[in-house]
Protein backbone atom coordinates (compact mmCIF):
# COMPACT_ATOMS: atom_id res chain seq x y z
CA UNK A 1 0.00 0.00 0.00
CA UNK A 2 1.42 3.29 -1.03
CA UNK A 3 0.29 6.49 1.18
CA UNK A 4 0.07 9.71 -0.67
CA UNK A 5 1.83 11.87 1.72
CA UNK A 6 5.57 12.46 2.28
CA UNK A 7 6.65 12.61 6.08
CA UNK A 8 8.89 15.68 6.96
CA UNK A 9 11.56 13.98 9.04
CA UNK A 10 13.22 14.88 12.18
CA UNK A 11 16.85 14.81 11.62
CA UNK A 12 19.04 14.54 14.31
CA UNK A 13 22.11 17.14 14.07
CA UNK A 14 25.82 16.51 14.73
CA UNK A 15 27.96 19.67 15.07
CA UNK A 16 31.69 18.71 14.93
CA UNK A 17 34.48 21.41 15.45
CA UNK A 18 37.15 21.05 12.40
CA UNK A 19 40.23 23.13 11.97
CA UNK A 20 39.42 26.22 10.48
CA UNK A 21 36.24 26.26 11.12
CA UNK A 22 33.00 24.58 12.16
CA UNK A 23 30.23 21.94 10.12
CA UNK A 24 26.65 21.16 11.21
CA UNK A 25 25.87 17.79 9.77
CA UNK A 26 22.40 16.58 10.09
CA UNK A 27 21.82 12.70 10.06
CA UNK A 28 18.34 11.57 8.37
CA UNK A 29 17.25 8.89 10.53
CA UNK A 30 14.08 6.37 10.54
CA UNK A 31 11.48 8.08 11.72
CA UNK A 32 8.65 6.42 14.05
CA UNK A 33 5.42 6.72 11.97
CA UNK A 34 2.57 8.03 14.45
CA UNK A 35 -0.01 5.34 15.00
CA UNK A 36 1.66 2.28 13.71
CA UNK A 37 3.77 0.03 15.21
CA UNK A 38 6.74 -0.83 13.42
CA UNK A 39 10.69 -1.60 14.25
CA UNK A 40 12.15 -1.52 11.01
CA UNK A 41 12.01 0.36 7.62
CA UNK A 42 12.89 -1.07 4.23
CA UNK A 43 15.19 1.43 2.00
CA UNK A 44 12.98 1.50 -1.55
CA UNK A 45 14.73 3.56 -3.57
CA UNK A 46 16.30 6.98 -2.99
CA UNK A 47 15.39 9.93 -5.21
CA UNK A 48 18.70 12.38 -4.36
CA UNK A 49 22.28 11.10 -5.08
CA UNK A 50 25.33 12.04 -3.46
CA UNK A 51 26.45 15.36 -3.94
CA UNK A 52 22.61 16.43 -4.78
CA UNK A 53 21.70 20.12 -3.71
CA UNK A 54 18.25 19.36 -1.62
CA UNK A 55 15.31 21.98 0.23
CA UNK A 56 13.77 21.55 3.26
CA UNK A 57 10.61 19.50 2.66
CA UNK A 58 11.49 18.12 -0.78
CA UNK A 59 11.43 13.97 -0.79
CA UNK A 60 14.95 12.06 -0.35
CA UNK A 61 14.10 8.56 0.17
CA UNK A 62 10.89 6.27 -0.14
CA UNK A 63 10.90 4.16 2.42
CA UNK A 64 8.64 0.87 3.42
CA UNK A 65 6.91 -0.83 6.53
CA UNK A 66 5.08 -3.89 6.56
CA UNK A 67 2.07 -1.17 6.52
CA UNK A 68 2.61 2.02 4.70
CA UNK A 69 5.34 2.91 1.99
CA UNK A 70 5.93 7.15 1.69
CA UNK A 71 8.73 9.39 1.20
CA UNK A 72 10.80 10.76 3.75
CA UNK A 73 11.69 14.71 3.08
CA UNK A 74 14.43 16.79 4.04
CA UNK A 75 14.32 18.24 7.49
CA UNK A 76 17.00 21.30 6.24
CA UNK A 77 18.35 22.87 2.91
CA UNK A 78 21.99 21.44 1.67
CA UNK A 79 23.40 19.17 0.28
CA UNK A 80 23.39 15.04 0.45
CA UNK A 81 26.53 14.14 1.46
CA UNK A 82 26.60 10.67 2.28
CA UNK A 83 23.74 7.74 1.42
CA UNK A 84 24.43 5.36 4.82
CA UNK A 85 21.61 3.09 3.95
CA UNK A 86 21.48 1.42 0.58
CA UNK A 87 18.26 0.50 -1.34
CA UNK A 88 16.75 -2.58 -0.10
CA UNK A 89 18.82 -2.13 3.18
CA UNK A 90 16.80 -2.91 6.24
CA UNK A 91 16.86 -0.27 8.60
CA UNK A 92 15.41 -0.04 12.60
CA UNK A 93 13.49 2.87 13.38
CA UNK A 94 15.92 5.28 14.56
CA UNK A 95 18.78 3.77 12.03
CA UNK A 96 20.32 6.06 10.00
CA UNK A 97 19.60 6.60 6.70
CA UNK A 98 22.36 9.55 5.40
CA UNK A 99 24.21 12.72 6.15
CA UNK A 100 23.12 16.40 4.63
CA UNK A 101 25.48 19.52 5.32
CA UNK A 102 26.86 21.55 3.23
CA UNK A 103 28.95 20.97 -0.14
CA UNK A 104 32.46 19.92 1.00
CA UNK A 105 31.55 19.61 4.55
CA UNK A 106 33.30 16.19 5.96
CA UNK A 107 30.62 13.25 7.62
CA UNK A 108 31.53 11.46 10.25
CA UNK A 109 33.61 8.91 10.37
CA UNK A 110 31.30 6.49 12.06
CA UNK A 111 29.01 6.06 8.91
CA UNK A 112 27.04 2.76 9.83
CA UNK A 113 24.07 2.39 9.77
CA UNK A 114 21.91 1.43 13.29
Amino acid sequence: MRAGFGLLARGFRLSAQFSGGSAIITTLKVPKTGGIPTTKASVLRWLKHEGDPVQIGEALVELETDKVSYELESPVAGTLLKIIAEESAQVPVGGKLCHIGEQGDTVPIESAAR
